[in-house]
């Protein structure tokens, strides 16, 4: 069997293993931590530590003492109040208790056990999250001054490379999803989670959608209608399901690896198949892109309180962003020469 053949066949068994269904968290559910939180919103405190958001309502306004008094702008932008602040000091004390017992960490609420830092949830996740941003605006800088500024034009002024707009929309939805992402890693409420999964389909949908032009080399517009229509149609009732009807998240889920697993197939054929000089970028990036997926679907507790899989998953993808915009550019200077030697 063909080296290339193994791997593609890699990548479809790879596919298959990601489907199994998430398990829901049990840590909310526990009794001892449910009647933790329930005494602390009625005293403000869990053990010796009160917290004095239980003194002021959601508003800011006290709950007792003098009207004039309000709680500092700095602690309400983050949104923390009473609740949460209970929630997050009876998880950590229920969780040193299951420590000490032997007992593997759980999950609260859909969330790991995190210790915050400043305010922030999750400040691993919150620091690659930047990083991931500040590569995707170098690398789409970089591409732009390369088809506008080093490669040569058209008369009328448009690059030979027939793919530009479509690399920039890629790279203006992927800015806007880590940017939702490093947002929704800080604070995790309501708006910022529908914001942070919201982009991220909108980018993992366009990512399909780059994915069939580029590799089946569509380049009629009337094709190019037919193939983007239907899944932005799809992508877009995805959204305003999660947003207006229901957010749930175990269709998201679902939904968002059928289009990772979809995309990793197509590269990974094209990859196999094509002579493209910079095939072995594409390869790199298809093969992390599989690993970080794992890691995004069998999760594991955080280490030390900061560092989970998704958080490595955000890591890995640093390098692979950088290789990634490393193979767009290769693809605009070899395909810009192929048109430019056929029109000699």
């Amino acid at each position: 069997m063909a080296p290339r053949l193994r791997c593609i066949l890699f990548l479809a068994a790879l596919s298959a293993a990601l489907l199994p269904p998430l398990l829901a968290s049990s840590g909310d559910a526990d009794p001892i931590y449910r009647s933790c939180v329930e005494r602390c919103q009625k005293s403000g405190c869990v053990g010796e530590k009160c917290f004095q958001h239980c003194k002021f309502s959601s508003d800011g306004k006290p709950i007792d003492g003098p009207w004039y008094i309000e709680e500092p702008l700095y602690l309400r932008w983050k949104q923390w109040d009473c609740q949460t602040d209970c929630r997050y000091h009876c998880m950590l004390a229920r969780e040193e208790e299951r420590g000490r017992l032997g007992d593997k960490p759980v999950k609260y609420h859909g969330k790991w056990p995190f210790w915050r830092v400043y305010g922030i949830q999750e400040p691993v996740s919150v620091a690659l999250s930047a990083l991931n941003l500040a590569m995707q605006f170098q690398g789409w800088i970089s591409f732009f001054i390369l088809v506008y500024y080093k490669l040569p034009l058209r008369p009328t002024k448009k690059t030979y490379y027939e793919y530009t707009g479509v690399w920039h929309i890629w790279g203006i939805l992927s800015m806007n999803a880590w940017f939702w992402s490093g947002v929704f890693h800080s604070r995790d409420v309501e708006l910022t989670e529908k914001l942070d999964i919201s982009s991220a389909v909108a980018l993992l949908g366009f990512s399909l959608i780059v994915a069939i032009l580029r590799a089946f080399n569509v380049r009629d517009e009337a094709a190019r209608v037919m193939v983007c229509a239907p899944l932005i149609a799809f992508v877009t009732t995805h959204i305003l399901y999660l947003n207006f009807y229901k957010l749930d998240c175990g269709l998201n889920m679902k939904v968002c690896t059928a289009m990772g697993v979809a995309q990793l197939l197509i590269w990974a054929v094209w990859a196999g198949t094509t002579r493209h000089p910079s095939r072995w970028k594409l390869w790199v990036v298809v093969v992390g892109g599989g690993f970080t997926m794992l890691l995004e679907i069998y999760d594991f507790p955080p280490y030390q309180g900061f560092i989970d899989a998704h958080a490595i998953a955000n890591g890995i993808t640093i390098p692979l962003t950088y290789l990634w915009w490393s193979f767009v550019k290769d693809d605009a200077e070899f395909m810009t020469a192929a048109l430019l030697k056929k029109a000699k």
